[in-house]
């Protein structure tokens, strides 16, 4: 079998590579990325410089690459390109392989946070967290306290989420608020954030799942996570996965406030956590070949306790020639 892999550079890329490389090692694993020197390429067998997602010459170059090396399975490793994918209806004619792609409905349901908070306020969810597309700066002030936050209505990664302290905060991005930002009270703490991966079904079922509690780098992924078991966030979960019915590997993100759970966002993708996941025994990437290529049921993994820290590590690339510099 043969699995192609975008975003080779980025963290969910080299770590779904890693993570299919510890698992599935008589596998052919092809990286592919914008830049030549992508760390992902360590853990593959063949690398491809990828031409960017949005580029005219994108979708000949995917397609060439899969017939090129008769790709069975493809997973996007970036989250440009899980939105390409799932709306470029043309890609896929005239090539057998199966891409690892979420219900469609709910990845444009989650390429805009206000989409997202407008269909948990129509259910009446109580993960959603009060949200705003319009104001000025005394209205929201009263209303969300201070600091609050002005968030891209699109993102990820905590990227781009200004803490509004002051009128002049607010003055510098009001003309933003609605068409690009939205208003929202800052919930819970950094302490309380939780990040939990599922497979869902795509009929509203939740075939396994994983609950960490983490600390973000500076880059907004987990540095640190503790493995937590909450029936009380696992009921949550379950009400969200029959709401918007996700397909494959899903992430959910969560901070907990005075005795409740908060909904931060749905990614419809799998995580930047995902290797830390895998280290725990929950392994999304392994799942996605056993469910889109062996169509096998997947069922809840032993998942073990512990806590896990990232940290710095060197991969060293050496020349052929063994030449001075």
């Amino acid at each position: 079998m043969t699995i192609m892999v975008t975003g080779a550079g980025a963290i969910i890329g080299y770590g779904v590579l890693r993570s299919l490389r510890a698992t599935r090692p008589d596998f052919k694993l092809i990286a592919a990325d914008l830049f030549p020197d992508a760390v992902g390429q360590n853990w593959s067998d063949v690398f491809e410089v990828a031409p960017l997602t949005s580029s005219a010459v994108y979708n000949s170059w995917l397609r060439d690459c899969i017939k090129r090396h008769s790709v069975d399975l493809l997973i996007p490793g970036i989250e440009q390109d899980v939105f390409h994918y799932a709306n470029a209806t043309e890609l896929f004619s005239g090539v057998s392989v199966c891409p690892v792609i979420n219900r469609v409905g709910l990845i444009n349901l989650c390429r805009d946070k206000w989409y997202m908070h407008e269909s948990l306020r129509e259910a009446g969810h109580e993960s959603r967290i009060p949200t705003r597309l319009s104001g000025e700066f005394d209205e929201l002030k009263n209303e969300f306290g201070l600091p609050f936050l002005l968030k891209p209505r699109t993102g990820y990664a905590s990227k781009g989420i200004a803490r509004i302290f002051s009128r002049e905060d607010f003055f510098v991005l009001k003309n933003k608020l609605g068409s690009e930002l939205m208003a929202q009270p800052i919930v819970g703490s950094e302490n309380e954030e939780y990040t939990v991966g599922v497979f869902g079904d795509g009929q509203g079922s939740v075939c396994a799942s994983i609950t960490l509690q983490r600390k973000l780098s500076r880059e907004g992924a987990t540095s640190k996570a503790f493995v937590r078991k909450i029936s009380e966030l696992d009921r949550v979960v379950s009400e969200l996965c029959s709401m918007f019915r996700p397909k494959g590997p899903t992430n959910m993100q969560f901070r907990q406030a005075e005795g409740r759970w908060y909904l931060l966002e749905i990614n419809p993708r799998i995580s930047s956590s995902t290797s830390l996941r895998a280290a725990f025994g929950y392994n999304e990437a392994d799942m996605c070949v056993q469910h889109y290529l062996e169509k096998k049921q997947i069922n809840q993994p032993v998942v073990r306790a512990g806590h896990a820290v990232r940290y710095i590590a060197d991969i060293v690339t050496f020349k052929n020639d063994c030449t001075d510099i």
